[in-house]
């Protein structure tokens, strides 16, 4: 099945209007630069990880106004009269093609508030069109990988992610099965996923299978038969203690049929206390291999709980909390407009968003992000800096948000986190950088760079992300000249 995006028109309809406008008035070749980045850490956390790259990747591939499209365009009234889009618009779309450049961090990258993750350069109609379709990838896939190492970080131990029957729809469970294993889950019950993105699968029986059964015991049997290498027996139909009871009679039974019970599920009840019985239990019958596994609206916080009681498991099942990203529905990441120029000139004018809240005051320049390492491999501070700017040479980072806290990172190794993922309209991005179970790697080293204070789940410390000194001068200077002060 082929991932490629063909949806030009999965774009909030402003974004057509305004490429109509630019079009229309000549602006729609003036050179523009754009970035993405989020505000705020999700989850009250210390970090993020990106994603969502690989589906970007896709939907620039794909990015084309097919016939029934432009049809569709051409049926939509304008609400004072007449038709919407213009007839010499729509037969320019009918032949469009993207030429932008596209940079952005690789998928699997520990990022952090107020950073750009992503950078798109070209004309601005078309940097414009893109705008709603790139947020809701990169939005939505880093909210889902991020707590997906935050879950995994608390369990220490394998967690599968099974969220599909309560995520949002069909496309929305595929990419966060995707996520999910890219933040750190060790597989998916997401057939589909497994297919598409070649990332593990895993999954035992439902309560229905002891329940189509006459007694939990045969059912029991009868799945122990069917999956002599892979039984995990589910043990709370009925009662947990009778169904531990049984499917110790059928661990006993498979070992002498030279087989392993390799675990048992609980997915209900008092977690914690209903794990400790059962490891009691399975050990003084001789069962020390047999493994626990816990489901049951599972988070962070109570795997921690969980954890921190000495509970012994072997694995968790991590559902709805995960694919939905329950307690905080959406990253609030933003795309601006930082940059522009007209064809021929050689030199960017910068732009700004002033704004009466701080937070939303924005960064003029063609930007990209500088990361600082300490001796010992820990990530030191990130620097936003212009690509088209000397750094300063005292290598000093600015706090966007008051200018008073600085630190000077002179002399520490560092890396540049942007790479090409499009050029002139066509994805670039390598097959590597595409592949999840490499994402995953990154993201597992990644977390290993962050100060075991960033990671914990309440009130973590604050990881230093500021401007370039030069490019907070600059960004001084515009504010008063664009309030009139200089």
């Amino acid at each position: 099945m082929d991932m490629r995006l063909n949806q030009a028109l999965l774009t909030d309809l402003y974004q057509l209007t305004m490429a109509q406008g630019y079009w229309e008035c000549g602006k729609a070749d003036t050179q523009a630069c754009f970035h993405m980045y989020f505000r705020d850490y999700p989850f009250k956390g210390g970090y993020a990880v990106a994603c969502g790259m690989a589906q970007l990747a896709e939907l620039v591939e794909g990015f084309t106004f097919s016939e029934e499209d432009i049809a569709y365009l051409a049926s939509l009234p304008a609400p004072g009269g007449g038709k919407l889009f213009h007839k010499g618009f729509l037969d320019y779309l009918a032949d469009f093609h993207l030429s932008v450049d596209i940079d952005a961090v690789i998928e699997g990258t520990i990022v952090f508030p107020y950073e750009p993750i992503v950078r798109v350069m070209g004309p601005a109609m078309e940097c414009q069109m893109l705008e709603t379709a790139l947020l809701n990838c990169v939005n939505f896939e880093t909210l889902i990988a991020t707590k997906a190492a935050r879950v995994c970080l608390a369990a220490q131990s394998p967690v599968a992610e099974f969220g599909l029957r309560r995520s949002q729809g069909a496309a929305g469970g595929l990419w966060a099965s995707r996520a999910s294993v890219i933040g750190g889950c060790a597989s998916t019950s997401n057939v589909l996923a497994g297919k598409l993105f070649d990332i593990p699968v895993s999954g035992t029986h439902a309560h229905s299978w002891v329940m189509l059964f006459d007694d939990e015991l045969t059912a029991f049997r009868e799945y122990a038969k069917a999956f002599p290498t892979n039984c995990i027996l589910l043990v709370d139909t009925y009662d947990v203690k009778q169904g531990i009871k049984n499917a110790i009679t059928v661990g006993l039974e498979m070992r002498e049929r030279g087989e392993r019970l390799m675990g048992i599920r609980i997915d209900s009840g008092d977690l914690s206390w209903l794990a400790k019985m059962a490891r009691e239990m399975l050990d003084e019958a001789g069962l020390d291999d047999c493994g626990i596994v816990l489901s049951n609206d599972l988070d962070e916080y109570s795997i921690k709980s969980i954890r921190d009681e000495g509970t012994p498991v072997m694995s968790w099942g991590v559902g709805t909390k995960l694919a939905t990203a329950y307690d905080q529905p959406t990253l609030g990441g933003v795309y601006k407009l930082s940059a522009t120029k007209d064809v021929d000139d050689a030199e960017w004018q910068y732009t700004l968003k002033i704004s009466e809240s701080a937070a939303k005051l924005t960064v003029p320049g063609v930007l990209d992000v500088r990361r600082y390492y300490l001796e010992d491999g820990r990530i030191a501070g990130d620097m936003v800096f212009d690509v088209n700017a000397p750094i300063a040479e005292d290598e000093t980072i600015v706090d966007p948000m008051d200018g008073l806290r600085r630190k000077h990172l002179l002399g520490l190794r560092y890396e540049t986190l942007f790479q090409p993922l499009a050029r002139a309209g066509v994805s670039v991005l390598s097959d590597e950088d595409r592949d999840a179970m490499a994402a995953q790697a990154r993201v597992k080293q990644g977390l290993e760079t962050l100060d075991e204070s960033q990671k914990r789940m309440l009130n973590p410390h604050t990881y230093p992300v500021g401007l370039e000194r030069t490019l907070f001068e600059r960004r001084l200077d515009l504010v008063a000249r664009l309030r009139g002060i200089k």
